[in-house]
């Protein structure tokens, strides 16, 4: 298993302690009181240490674990070697991150950087700024006028907080980031070099070339969101941009003006999603996806990696490919495709 230099486990747990706490059925009561105080793989399992695998095809996992605690589906069992402590879950790898949240709690939500309890003196703070009691503010950072940060609220070094933004409680800002015509709800996490609120794309033609349309609308990020570091979300132009509450967001993401992401949504690495698109309640989209302007996807949708979605998406399908269709048209096409191009001695049988 890997060694958590960065990560101190808050304390240990028995078996039994895990049992009682997921639910899942201890079905080796002799290793009852076996603790672990680390989060391994399968592979990497050993003494000490918490492991998962799900589903009959990984059971293979199971047998190269040496010692520790496993939470495993039934069908996965029959594969454990003897002195594992062993509990059965419907959902190993929930439970698994259920207890791995409480083990190392620090790897679930980002902390301070520098240690700051309080505001730094090093910040700059503009005096009709409001800063709830609790709420940690680290040297570099900006808060400007008339903007809020709420109670529990951790703002990371030299972020910017833009004149009027307002950021919920328990939220948690990375170094770096800039929030600017915003409004954040509660814990949301924006971690480093995020930035929310800049002025979208908009431009029409002009005279001389193109010519700057105003961008006069906000953001309002809503509870429970998380933003992977270096992603952009513009404010919108006319209207709103809105990303619901439970929405998670990875790496590289560009969210532009307008666009209503729904509650609940999955968004990968390096998607690029256009101006006034709608996604729905729990849509997912697979990295390198690109969605043209003005584009509604249902809600349960899913998109595959490196699609191009050029067509609305109705509710619960799944697309894939560029230009993004059905998925099940997509891989009847690939099918009709390698089939024109296979060679017609491709079992051996030469031409002469």
């Amino acid at each position: 298993m890997t060694d958590p230099v960065f990560f101190e486990a808050s304390r240990s747990f028995t078996a039994a302690d895990i049992a009682a706490l997921t639910g899942a059925e201890l079905r080796t009561p002799e290793h009852a009181s076996m603790t672990v105080s680390a989060l391994a793989s399968a592979e990497n399992g050993g003494a000490g240490s918490l492991s998962f695998v799900e589903g009959r095809r990984n059971a293979a996992l199971a047998k190269g674990i040496t010692g520790g605690v496993l939470l495993c589906t039934d069908d996965v069992v029959a594969s454990v070697p003897e002195g594992i402590a062993v509990l059965v879950s419907r959902r190993p790898q929930q439970d698994f991150a259920s207890i791995g949240r409480m083990l190392f709690p620090a790897a679930a939500r980002p902390a301070s950087v520098t240690g700051e309890t309080g505001v730094s003196t090093s910040a700059f703070i503009h005096p009709t700024a409001t800063i709830e009691d609790g709420a940690i503010v680290e040297p570099g950072a900006v808060i400007g006028a008339d903007a809020a940060i709420g109670e529990g609220s951790i703002i990371g070094p030299s972020a910017v907080i833009g004149a009027r933004s307002k950021i919920g409680r328990e939220c948690f800002i990375g170094a770096g980031a800039s929030v600017q015509h915003a409004m954040i709800g509660n814990r949301v996490i924006l971690h480093a070099g995020v930035r929310v609120g800049q002025d979208g794309f908009g431009f029409v033609g002009g005279r001389e070339g193109p010519e700057k349309m105003p961008q006069v609308g906000r953001v309002i990020i809503q509870d429970d969101v998380e933003i992977g570091a270096n992603s952009t979300i513009d404010r919108g132009a006319l209207s709103d941009t809105i990303i619901g509450e439970k929405s998670k967001i990875d790496n590289l993401v560009q969210i532009a003006h307008n666009v209503r992401i729904g509650r609940s949504c999955l968004i990968a690495g390096q998607c690029g999603i256009s101006g006034s698109v709608t996604l729905g309640d729990g849509v997912m989209m697979g990295g390198s996806v690109g969605i043209a302007d003005h584009i509604k996807v249902g809600s349960g949708a899913a998109i595959a990696a490196r699609s191009g979605v050029m067509n609305d998406i109705p509710a619960g399908e799944r697309w894939a490919g560029a230009p993004a269709r059905p998925i099940k048209d997509f891989f009847r096409e690939v099918a009709a495709i390698r089939k024109l191009i296979t060679p017609r001695n491709e079992k051996g049988q030469g031409d002469g």
